[in-house]
């Protein structure tokens, strides 16, 4: 249950995802997101923005 919390809070912070999958000892990252992904919900919000950004650009 520990690590659990403790690798929510850290990637509710932020942290790499890499990070908490060192951590805890996951062969890889993508093993760390099929369990946390939901903790991350600022994921791909960079990504969205931009795109909206080029969206509502005016046109030339």
């Amino acid at each position: 249950m520990l690590r659990h919390t403790h690798a929510s809070f850290m990637l509710e912070a932020g942290e790499p995802v890499v990070t908490p999958a060192r951590w805890l000892g996951h062969s890889s990252p993508a093993v760390t997101l099929g369990y946390y992904a939901h903790f991350m919900p600022e994921a791909g919000s960079k990504g969205r923005t931009a795109l909206d950004g080029l969206l509502e650009a005016p046109r030339r």
